[in-house]
């Protein structure tokens, strides 16, 4: 049967076009949207109430899951004065989290208090003890937080830039110790959980590259990183870059562990705010509004999904309002960060999560 060139053509692009709608777009990847939300059961413990979007008062757990936050990250001390971030606490708190079908993400300070990159104290009860018993001490800590907690996301440390359990586990002056130490705490994960992801966790961008050379050889499952414009510099473009180096050296998934953003410059109590000056803004770009920290986050989850190994990032302070009240000098220092306006009413910012 013969077909005249015409028709050839036609039915030609036909098929072309037809095979072109056929093509199946690239699947978007699934981002971990974490909130750390330590802070919360300290506040409600005050009586503090919270609301969403609409203006209904509602639990900050039920708010975030129907906001598309599929994760809770919080911190735990190891025995903390005063019980908030304990060992009970937490495991209390993630029991209650599971029940609301979100994910688990601990990070692990292997301190009393606050570990970060000014301090990396061991818990008193490990101070002075010989070095081959810290080893074991991490080893059985980190086992009995998987046994009891079963986290989904664990970190073996917290923005552990200087080190671990200092000063025998110092990056700089001990580093064989040090990677020592975080082989302790990884071998209790693995010997114990089939699904907890290890996530290693550094403050920052500048030095990024010389840290995770240290870790490269053990068996982890993430790159965490802090990013702060505040403190980790205000050119989103470095954010960019670093997450492409990082991963094209390592071949590790990239979160962004922690970050956070003002929506106001305002107080809501007596207590000195961490960030309270324009010249710490990313401008003019991203003021300090609802709407400036809203596309703030936009563009940081845009980062993470045009990334290779971007996979998620987690809000730091979503929960810390001033919740001691307005006369508070003791109060909360993050209030302006908070996913919370000064009304305690959930604000835009969390519409990013739904996508």
């Amino acid at each position: 049967m013969k077909m005249s060139f015409l028709a050839f053509t036609t039915l030609l692009l036909l098929l072309t076009a037809c095979s072109k709608e056929e093509q199946p777009k690239p699947p978007t990847k699934e981002l971990i949207h974490a909130a750390d939300i330590s802070f919360l059961p300290e506040i409600e413990s005050t009586g503090t109430k919270f609301f969403n979007a609409a203006g209904q008062q509602e639990d900050v757990l039920l708010t975030l899951k129907n906001s598309g936050f599929n994760t809770i990250r919080l911190r735990l001390w190891h025995s903390p004065s005063g019980g908030h971030s304990s060992f009970q606490e937490v495991k209390t708190f993630s029991e209650r989290i599971k029940q609301q079908g979100l994910k688990v993400w601990l990070s692990v300070h292997y301190s009393d208090t606050w570990a970060d990159p000014g301090a990396q104290l061991p818990p008193a009860l490990w101070a002075n003890i010989p070095y081959n018993d810290l080893k074991d001490s991490v080893y059985h800590y980190t086992k009995k937080i998987i046994t009891e907690i079963d986290p989904d996301y664990i970190q073996i440390g917290n923005e552990i830039n200087p080190g671990i359990l200092l000063p025998a586990g110092n990056i700089s002056i001990n580093p064989t110790q040090f990677v020592d130490l975080l082989s302790s705490g990884i071998k209790a994960v693995r010997d114990h959980s089939a699904k907890a992801k290890i996530i290693i966790h550094f403050a920052g961008l500048d030095g990024a590259d010389w840290f995770f050379n240290h870790v490269k050889d053990l068996s982890f499952d993430m790159i965490g990183l802090s990013y702060y414009p505040l403190w980790h510099g205000r050119n989103l473009n470095t954010l960019k870059s670093t997450l492409a180096q990082l991963g094209q050296t390592y071949g590790k998934d990239i979160i962004i562990a922690e970050t956070a953003y003002p929506f106001t410059l305002e107080w809501d109590d007596n207590t000195n705010n961490i960030l309270g000056l324009e010249s710490q803004l990313i401008l003019p770009d991203y003021p300090a509004s609802p709407e400036g920290q809203k596309n703030f986050l936009k563009e940081i989850k845009s980062i993470l999904n045009t990334s290779e190994k971007g996979i998620g990032l987690c809000y730091w302070g979503a929960e810390w309002i001033a919740f001691r009240g307005p006369q508070a000098s003791d109060g909360s220092p993050w209030e302006n960060q908070a996913l919370y306006n000064y009304s305690n009413k959930a604000l835009p910012a969390m519409e990013v999560f739904k996508d």
